[in-house]
């Protein structure tokens, strides 16, 4: 596999943090998978906020847990990778959880049992990028506090927004699209799937979805699974090449992507959203993949450390 390209300005844990907060669900994944059943910490915002500590990206994670046995786990493991967990995070009864069933191929079908709310008074920490996306994005009552955050603290920090959608569970498809495009707007940094683009704009191509996006200014990026990804700011458009590996299960990849993604930006020390020639938006996506690469080759949503992407 070829070694990946490193952010422009590699992460110093000495230096200035970078006071990123991931706002969004956490949940146990329940996986089922040839006749076995494991828990394992999960869900989307999660998985990206593990991922950039991981990467060496200070960051702040606000969620929904119960204090069970479970919430208990999904705190433990954030705070091993050194998430530090805001305190208004314990505002749910029970944790919620998703049943996922793993098929031949290594996808992944969920089934959600899951509350999402957050408090209207959040002591923030200070933030230079905010990072929402997910169910908590669609799913009330949580989704409009979601959405008053990113305007609250936007255009003071940049904000990345992954819509993660799962069509079951965000009700009307008119009401989702709008409030995708309206957080779409205030994004720096918008990350997709395919699957995503045709939800949201079926008579469009992958590529003119990316485009239709971007226009807002936003940075664009969409998965493509097996076919890689595309990157996309302004007029320009590279395609990012599938890393070939043997896949253990999905779970947790476009997640991986997303936060090697944001850990490349973020260590470059400019704006996302300026004007980046192809050659940084190829770098970027060649980072992004690899740390996805990593991830599917092993079980579950276990996102690689930056030593683990530095080997190559």
């Amino acid at each position: 596999m070829p070694t990946p390209t490193p952010p422009e300005k590699v992460l110093d844990p000495s230096a200035e943090p970078l006071r990123v907060l991931v706002a969004g669900e956490a949940l146990i994944d329940v996986i089922h998978l040839d006749g076995t059943t494991r828990e394992h910490p999960g869900g989307s915002p999660a998985n990206v906020a593990l991922g950039l500590a991981r990467l060496g990206v200070a960051t702040s994670f606000l969620t929904a847990l119960g204090r069970d046995a479970r919430g208990e786990a999904i705190a433990a493991r954030l705070g091993e990778a050194g998430v530090a967990l805001l305190p208004e995070s314990w505002s749910l009864p029970t944790t919620s959880s998703a049943a996922a069933s793993i098929g031949a191929d290594g996808s992944a079908t969920y089934e959600f049992d899951i509350h999402w709310q957050l408090p209207h008074r959040i002591d923030l920490p200070p933030v230079r990028h905010l990072h929402i996306g997910s169910i908590s994005a669609f799913l009330a009552p949580g989704s409009d506090r979601i959405e008053q955050l990113a305007d609250e603290v936007h255009p003071g920090a940049t904000v990345s927004f992954d819509p993660n959608i799962r069509a079951d569970l965000v009700g009307d498809r008119a009401a989702a699209v709008a409030r995708f495009e309206r957080l779409a707007k205030l994004a720096d940094i918008v990350k997709l799937s395919d699957e995503d683009a045709l939800f949201l704009y079926p008579d469009l191509s992958v590529d003119e979805a990316a485009r239709a996006i971007a226009s807002t200014g936003a940075l664009v990026a969409v998965t493509q699974g097996s076919a890689g990804s595309i990157l996309t700011a302004g007029d320009s458009t590279v395609a990012i090449e599938p890393i070939a590996v043997r896949v253990t299960d999905t779970v947790g990849a476009g997640d991986s992507y997303m936060a090697a993604l944001l850990a490349w930006f973020l260590g470059s020390g400019t704006d996302p959203a300026r004007d980046r020639t192809r050659a940084e938006l190829a770098s970027a996506g060649g980072y992004a993949a690899r740390a996805a690469a990593i991830t599917v080759s092993r079980a579950g949503a276990e996102p690689p450390t930056s030593s683990e992407l530095a080997a190559g």
